[in-house]
């Protein structure tokens, strides 16, 4: 493996460690969710959680299934925030899980030429890396929101990072 290979290893490591965890928080929100609070929206302006599943999928597989895999483009994006309801908790969580399962079959398989090439999309021309990053902070940004959001409803401290000692110094 070549010094570049190995540089858009890590990089990739480091992405998908990211959406690993932000999976796992994500997961968590939504087994905490009953159905009914599960398409509430805190106002008119703002999105249910369902909508935010939606939008994951969709901008998901826009960016790094489509684009990156070099796929048909078939994302409806308007309607992953004018649904309100018809999918049931478990129906998201399989259609969730199936576009995690395929964007990473389509991270994991990128050469290094495609990771370095550019891609159109949404109106944007990234890189393979730049799309891979827009994913994960993407994704970020939405897991922040169904956290805030699941804390709303429930009033309970989600513990993402339930036994770990975040006050732990750089140098310990």
């Amino acid at each position: 493996m070549s010094k570049d290979q190995d540089s858009i290893a890590v990089i990739l490591e480091s992405l998908l460690f990211r959406m690993d965890e932000k999976t796992a928080m994500i997961l968590k929100c939504l087994d905490m969710l009953t159905e009914d609070e599960l398409w509430v929206r805190p106002n008119e302006a703002s999105n249910s959680a369902g909508n935010l599943i939606l939008h994951l999928c969709g901008n998901i597989t826009q960016y790094a299934i489509s684009a990156l895999g070099r796929k048909e483009d078939i994302r409806e994006r308007d309607l992953e925030f004018s649904t309100r309801g018809g999918y049931s908790k478990q129906q998201l969580t399989n259609k969730f899980s199936k576009v995690l399962k395929e964007a990473r079959e389509v991270i994991l398989s990128r050469t290094r030429e495609e990771w370095l090439s550019e891609y159109k999309v949404q109106g944007f021309v990234l890189s393979g890396i730049g799309i891979a990053v827009h994913v994960v902070e993407h994704y970020a940004y939405h897991t922040g929101q169904l956290a805030f959001w699941t804390k709303q409803l429930k009033e309970v401290d989600l513990g993402f990072y339930s036994g770990t000692n975040l006050n732990t110094k750089n140098d310990e």
